[in-house]
C-alpha cells in the first residue's frame, strides 16, 4: 500500500487527467470540407446523371441510326472532327451541369442551415466561421470542378470504348473514331478550364452568392439577382450608361474575347494563353472581390442566428 503510494507520488499531477486533444486548423477545414460533399449528393449526382444521359443518348442513337462516319461527328465538320466532337461533347455539357450545381449550392449553403436551424448544432462545434466559409467555398472553386472532370474522362473514356467496338464490329477502320488525335493535351486544358475558369474566375459569383446565403431572409434566389439587375437599371436611367453590365457580361463571358467560354474548342486553347488569363487583372481584382463578399458572409454567419 506504501509503496503504490509512493509510486503514485512520484508522477506529475499534469499526468493525471487525459490531456485535452488538439485538432490543427487543416483536419478541422478537411472534414468541413468532407461534409459539405456529404450533405450535398448533388454534386457528384447531377453530373452522374447527365454522364448517363449522354451514354444513353448515344446508345439510342448507334442503334437507330448505326455507326458511320456521320452519325458519330457530333461537332460537324466532317472527318477531322469526329475526335473533337467526341471529346468536346460531353464535356460542354458536364460545364453547364457543374456551373448550375455550383450556383445552387451556393446560393442555398448558408440559408439551408439558418432555415433548419441546424447551424445553431454547426456553430456549436470547435469550427471557426473563417474555416465553415473557407469549405464552403471550396466546394464550387475546386471540389465541383475535380468530381466534373473525373466523370467527364470516365464518359469520354466509355463513349470511345462503346464507338471503338461498334466501329471494329462494322467493319470501320480503326482511325474512323480519330483515336490517333492526342488525348492527354486536352485533358489537361479540360482540366485546367473547370478549375481556373469555373472555379477561380467565378469566385466573385460563388462570393456573392453566398454572401447572399448568409442574409437573405427568403428567396434567396430573387435576392441574388434583383440588386444587380436594379443597378444595370438605374445607372441605364440615370446616366445612360451600361458599366455593371459590361462588367457582368465580361464576367461571364469568361475573360478578354471569350478565350475562356465554354464554346470554345478546348483544342484551340494554349498555354500561353492560358498563363495569361490565370494572372490577367480581371482575375486577380475578381479573387479581391471573392475574398471581400467571404468576409462579410463570415461576418453575417457569426452574427446571425436561425430563420
Amino acid at each position: 500500500m506504501n509503496a503504490t503510494s509512493d509510486i503514485l507520488s512520484d508522477i506529475p499531477a499534469e499526468s493525471h487527467a487525459a490531456a485535452p486533444a488538439t485538432i490543427s486548423f487543416g483536419q478541422r477545414f478537411y472534414w468541413s470540407v468532407r461534409r459539405e460533399v456529404w450533405e450535398n449528393g448533388s454534386i457528384y449526382i447531377a453530373p452522374a446523371v447527365v454522364a448517363g444521359l449522354i451514354l444513353i443518348g448515344l446508345l439510342i442513337a448507334i442503334a437507330h441510326f448505326g455507326l458511320h462516319k456521320d452519325s458519330i461527328d457530333f461537332a460537324g465538320g466532317g472527318a477531322n472532327n469526329h475526335m473533337r466532337g467526341v471529346y468536346d461533347f460531353p464535356a460542354m455539357f458536364l460545364m453547364v451541369t457543374s456551373f448550375v450545381v455550383a450556383f445552387f449550392y451556393c446560393l442555398d449553403a448558408l440559408y439551408g442551415e439558418r432555415r433548419d436551424r441546424s447551424i445553431l448544432f454547426w456553430k456549436s462545434l470547435p469550427v471557426s466561421d473563417f474555416a465553415s466559409i473557407l469549405a464552403k467555398m471550396t466546394i464550387p472553386v475546386l471540389i465541383i470542378p475535380m468530381v466534373t472532370f473525373a466523370i467527364t474522362m470516365v464518359t469520354q473514356a466509355l463513349i470511345l470504348l462503346l464507338g471503338g467496338a461498334v466501329a471494329l464490329g462494322s467493319g470501320l477502320p480503326a482511325n474512323a473514331l480519330g483515336l490517333q488525335d492526342p488525348l492527354l493535351p486536352a485533358s489537361v486544358m479540360l482540366l485546367y478550364h473547370l478549375i481556373i475558369v469555373h472555379g477561380l474566375w467565378f469566385a466573385p459569383l460563388y462570393g456573392w452568392l453566398l454572401l447572399v446565403s448568409a442574409f437573405a431572409p427568403r428567396v434567396p434566389l430573387l435576392w441574388a439577382v434583383l440588386p444587380p439587375a436594379g443597378i444595370v437599371v438605374v445607372e441605364k436611367i440615370a446616366f445612360n450608361t451600361t458599366y455593371f453590365a459590361t462588367m457582368l457580361k465580361y464576367r461571364f463571358n469568361s475573360g478578354p474575347g471569350g478565350a475562356g467560354t465554354a464554346a470554345k474548342s478546348l483544342h484551340a486553347l494554349s498555354w500561353h494563353d492560358a498563363g495569361i488569363f490565370l494572372v490577367s487583372p480581371g482575375m486577380l481584382i475578381g479573387l479581391v472581390v471573392a475574398a471581400a463578399f467571404l468576409a462579410g458572409a463570415m461576418r453575417l454567419r457569426r452574427s446571425h442566428g436561425p430563420l
